[in-house]
């Protein structure tokens, strides 16, 4: 798993997302976040370990099974306090899994203000929730939610003693995900460094796609470019050749390629737990046919249609309404549906090939946290957001349509950073002009 190292450089960023949800907690407040759990694939072979999104943004820390309390006023005095909670370093689990960071070290490399082994937990949390009004942890995890429970009940049997209990339970991941919509400058550097390194693999797809002959020898290509670059796939790469890249969620990747059909490959690196997600179709043989040209140049005008509406102020649904029109038209003038625009659009008659939204919410995950609407409408756009944007057509071999469209499947996708005075397309560096993948493919 590559993480964001946390260093002196990096250490303040931790210190303020830990300081920010403490005051969004409120004053006698207190939240619970456990890192991921070791999950075994079979007998004693675990699979390869990543860390909670929640959990590595509030901490950096890469280990399992830990826990991490904020404090927010009032809890341990006028500031707020972070404790963890994680196993300490033992000389044979070193030799058998590697050294761990331990709890002595913790506070240091961390930043956190106390640590202490995992068999003080019961007894360190009971002192902090006898403090607390109110608890904020996710609702999904039952054996913390169970655990916690127990707490409050050993608490209130003490009632007669003056010991008082949290009154309140909330869910903690609305509050994380709020604010993980906004990035903050090293969430955008690492996000800058995962849209490279995709790029990087979406290059050496089409570099290697002349000598190519199957959607494996593809895929290959990114995990190999992921890897050297220090990264990892952000989600299971789809490599859909010919009709195969009408199912959206294509994950075989075993597939002959077609010699004069396309290819779409929807990937992306995972650098630092940050991720990046490309798109990009291109025609095997090198050259796009006349059906196949018609309809990506369709889709890419969709793209920059909505691209262009992404800036400040603008609402998350503005670059779908762009996508659709441009689409709509697009397949009405190609005898694909029938109009007038207006009532094709209202109708959702476009959903026939063009089923998915236009993009989605980018960052530790790959479909990031964060509400899309804000009292019933949608999202405004704010520096700092970081969204996918990708249109589609979908034509399958049995659609209600022209038989020289069947089987093309086609999405361009890029990833893009709202800015203060617009955007900027983070995944530039691949190629999506026919002339430019044409040209490319000519020149090898």
């Amino acid at each position: 798993m590559s993480m964001t190292p946390v260093d002196a450089k990096t250490i303040w960023f931790f210190r303020q997302r830990r300081k920010q949800l403490a005051k969004s907690m409120g004053k006698g407040a207190i939240a619970l976040i456990p890192a991921a759990k070791t999950q075994w694939r079979n007998h004693d072979n675990p699979y390869p370990f990543r860390q909670s999104s929640d959990f590595f943004y509030l901490s950096g820390f890469a280990e399992p099974d830990a826990l991490l309390v904020v404090a927010a006023k009032g809890i341990a005095g006028k500031k707020h306090q972070s404790v963890l909670f994680t196993h300490p370093n033992d000389p044979e689990h070193a030799r058998w899994e590697g050294a761990r960071m331990g709890v002595d070290r913790a506070c240091k490399i961390l930043g956190v203000d106390q640590a202490f082994a995992l068999d003080e937990q019961d007894e360190q949390l009971f002192t902090l929730l006898s403090r607390a009004e109110r608890v904020y942890l996710p609702f999904d995890d039952d054996d913390l939610l169970a655990q916690t429970l127990d707490i409050i009940r050993q608490l209130r049997q003490k009632a007669r003693a003056g010991v008082t209990a949290p009154r309140a339970l909330l869910d903690v991941k609305e509050l994380i995900a709020e604010q993980r919509l906004i990035k903050d400058e090293l969430e955008i550097k690492q996000l800058r460094r995962a849209a490279q390194v995709s790029a990087q693999g979406h290059n050496a797809v089409l570099k290697a796609l002349p000598k190519a002959k199957t959607e494996s020898e593809l895929a290959a290509e990114l995990i190999a470019t992921f890897t050297r670059a220090g990264g990892e796939c952000a989600f299971p790469s789809i490599v859909a050749g010919g009709s195969n890249a009408c199912v959206l969620h294509y994950r075989e990747n075993n597939q002959p390629l077609p010699k004069d059909g396309l290819v779409l490959v929807d990937a992306g690196a995972e650098v630092g737990m940050y991720a990046g997600d490309i798109t990009r179709t291109w025609p095997v043989s090198g050259t796009f046919s006349k059906p196949q040209r018609e309809l990506y140049e369709l889709v890419l005008k969709a793209q920059k249609a909505a691209i262009a509406t992404l800036k400040p102020g603008a609402d998350f649904d503005a670059p779908h309404r762009a996508a659709v029109d441009v689409i709509t038209r697009g397949l009405i003038k190609l005898g694909l549906l029938k109009g007038p625009v207006a009532e094709a659009i209202e109708n959702e008659h476009y959903k026939r090939f063009f089923m998915h939204r236009t993009g989605h919410w980018l960052g530790i995950d790959v479909h990031d946290v964060g509400a899309y609407k804000s009292d019933g409408a949608w999202r405004e756009l704010k520096p700092g957001m970081v969204m996918t944007v990708e249109p589609g057509i979908y034509i399958d071999c049995d659609a209600k349509a022209p038989a020289r469209y069947h089987g093309i499947g086609i999405r361009i996708e890029d990833d893009v950073l709202i800015t203060a005075d617009g955007h900027e397309v983070l995944t530039a560096d691949v190629p999506k002009e026919i002339a430019a993948i044409e040209k490319q493919r000519s020149s090898k």
